[in-house]
């Protein structure tokens, strides 16, 4: 058993940030129901779904990954056939979760207001850029527009001359988890209330969110950080290190941890005791960093990532993902999975993070041919008999391949 089972949950999303939520529901057991144009589909099915590398039997590593434990139905929306048949998937559906442009919802009547007076107990959830308020609301943003904008690229690279993205899309990522944190959260409300409610969730919005204490920081000071590589403010050394055959990162935030590096890397210039308290480890940044780049630099990564973890160092290799993928501690959470292709073999990619004591079931349905479950959808949701569904078919209304 999951621990959302029984969840209807209409999927409308493309590329990234809607995608990964609907991802995170269905891996947590909602029955998530992916709703896409009549072919060729949602955007991203397409996407990279020819490349040598990043395919698999016509499937790119979007597809594969975003919409794995999800069915598809195909459906046109913009007409009135199809306007009403999702009406008519509404009324069993507890959420609609889309992330088209701000207003494009209003404009397709689907949004809250409409499917509300359908279903009072729908939850819907729209992740668009700024919002759906505000006077940049009709802008449009993808993950680095809003990773610049939210000032937390200001914040990233070597230095202030060289703002830099995160490598991780963590405005969409971002955005996704929020969507799911909202989504859960009016779920939640409606066992109290009976009824449902719409959540606008924005990707700038939860950029200046993770921002956090340093937002704080620069609301007291009217000071603007700055960029410091993988070095930090306050603690010394923490920082990301040269070693013989790769890099290594050593966070030091107590005395006791600097006196446990020194018995691991025994350098007599750095056992001085003015280095001894943090406060003064900070002053002297530059001089420590480049002692312990001298002699780590010296031996390899397994070498000191053993020896720094025996004393109980703060420490870490900087992998790459291959290394992490085939860490024994990530294979040990199950974090990396095969999830079944429709058409036989499978795909490994990243599992499910979320480990419950009691409602823990972790499986993976294959990632849906379009249209797949359309007819099954239509039966089961909207109560449609066979002779209807054709028809529907025979409209190019919607689209099946079952």
């Amino acid at each position: 058993m999951k621990p959302l089972n029984g969840i209807k949950v209409i999927d409308l999303t493309h590329m990234l940030a809607g995608p990964y939520a609907g991802m995170v529901i269905a891996d947590l057991g909602a029955e998530v129901v992916k709703v896409e144009p009549l072919p060729p589909g949602d955007i991203t099915r397409n996407l990279l779904s020819s490349d040598p590398n990043y395919s698999f039997k016509g499937f790119g590593a979007y597809h594969l990954t975003l919409n794995r434990n999800k069915k598809s139905i195909s459906l046109d929306l913009k007409s009135e056939e199809g306007l009403q048949t999702f009406y008519d998937l509404v009324k069993s559906a507890d959420v609609v979760l889309n992330n088209f442009s701000a207003g494009v919802v209003t404009k397709l009547k689907i949004d809250f207001e409409s499917l509300q007076k359908i279903n009072p107990r729908i939850v819907t959830c729209s992740i668009t850029g700024f919002g759906e308020t505000g006077p940049h609301s009709l802008r449009p943003a993808y993950d680095q527009i809003v990773q610049a904008y939210s000032g937390g690229m200001s914040i990233t690279g070597p230095d202030a001359n060289t703002p830099t993205r995160a490598g991780i899309p963590i405005g969409d990522l971002g955005s996704g988890l929020y969507g799911v944190i909202g989504i859960l959260s009016a779920l939640l409300s409606r066992e109290k209330t009976n009824v449902g409610q719409h959540i606008d969730m924005s990707l700038l919005d939860v950029q200046i969110s993770l921002l956090t204490y340093m937002a704080t920081m620069q609301t007291l000071s009217n000071i603007d950080p700055e960029p410091i590589g993988n070095a930090h403010f306050v603690h010394v050394p923490y920082n990301s290190f040269t070693t013989a055959n790769g890099f290594v990162v050593i966070a030091v935030i107590t005395d006791a941890f600097w006196e446990a590096l020194l018995e691991v890397v025994n350098i007599d210039s750095l056992k001085d005791p003015k280095f001894s308290k943090s406060v003064d480890r900070l002053k002297n940044q530059e001089f420590i960093e480049s002692e312990l780049n001298k002699e780590l630099s010296t031996k390899s990564s397994e070498h000191w990532i053993k020896a720094l973890n025996n004393a109980k160092v703060p420490c870490a290799p900087i992998n790459t993902f291959s290394q992490a993928l085939s860490d024994e501690q990530v294979i040990h959470r199950n974090m990396v999975v095969e999830v079944e292709h429709p058409d036989g073999g499978k795909v490994k990619m990243p599992g499910n993070p979320v480990k419950l004591s009691y409602t823990n079931e972790d499986s993976y349905t294959p990632p849906p041919h379009l249209g797949k479950d359309t007819k099954k959808i239509l039966q089961d949701w909207a109560g449609y008999d066979k002779d209807k569904i054709q028809a529907l078919i025979d409209m190019n209304i919607v689209h099946s391949i079952d």
